[in-house]
């Protein structure tokens, strides 16, 4: 049910982002600044609301930081998304089974 509740929210918070400015905004913006600034926004909301669950997924903040490394490393040289989601997974994994 919380997963839901969730994505319902990062939804909302999406669609607002992208809503705001073509409701308060009528002309075109031209300040250079102001268009960078909205164009990242959504990237830092979306960010600010997965890292925290990424670091409290494995109950192991040592395994989720080397599951983390790996994906944004492979992510960084193109890698498919799923050999990546694998990779992580499979080096928080082994990460786990040698810490305990």
């Amino acid at each position: 049910m919380s997963i839901a509740i969730y994505i319902a929210v990062m939804a909302g918070v999406t669609y607002a982002i992208r809503m705001i400015p073509f409701a308060f905004f009528t002309k075109k913006i031209e300040s250079k600044f102001l268009k960078s600034f909205l164009y990242y926004v959504p990237f830092a909301v979306l960010s600010a609301m997965t890292f925290p669950a990424i670091f409290y997924s494995t109950g192991n903040t040592v395994t989720a930081a080397v599951g983390t490394a790996v994906a944004l490393i492979l992510a960084y040289f193109d890698l498919p998304l799923i050999a990546v989601a694998i990779s992580a997974s499979a080096a928080a994994f082994v990460t786990g089974l040698i810490i305990l």
